[in-house]
């Protein structure tokens, strides 16, 4: 199972990278929890598939289309868990952001069910997104 879920990660980040939303949408279970971290605008428990799409569109509107993941080092599988690595970027009139992140993805019936966000530099991912 685990190298399943590996392999639904990857079609993920592919996706998102691709910007194919409609495989993102596919991909994402329709109750799942987004844990997005941080004290910003973003920043909470967004539950259901709406909600994260809405968070997201958010993001891209206050980084102006820029933000994005620019590269997934390592995905890694432990049951229905898979950790991510990678680095994302970000720009906007009142600056910039690029740092790496770990994702890790709860998997349930081949769906992506549960995100958790950790980013390597906290306080300026908050200062980018703003309150």
């Amino acid at each position: 199972m685990t190298s399943e879920n590996i392999n639904v990660v990857r079609a993920y980040f592919q996706a998102i990278q691709n910007g194919d939303l409609a495989k993102v949408g596919e991909l994402l279970d329709e109750t799942v929890v987004w844990h997005q971290p941080g004290a910003n605008q973003f920043s909470g428990e967004h539950k259901g598939r709406d909600a994260v799409f809405a968070m997201l569109g958010g993001m891209m509107q206050t980084s102006q289309g820029s933000f994005a993941i620019d590269a997934v080092h390592a995905l890694m599988g432990n049951g229905d868990t898979v950790a991510a690595t990678i680095h994302f970027t970000g720009r906007h009139e009142r600056g910039s952001m690029g740092m790496d992140g770990v994702d890790v993805l709860r998997l349930k019936d081949g769906k992506i069910a549960e995100v958790r966000l950790f980013s390597a530099d906290q306080t300026s991912e908050d200062a980018f997104w703003g309150k």
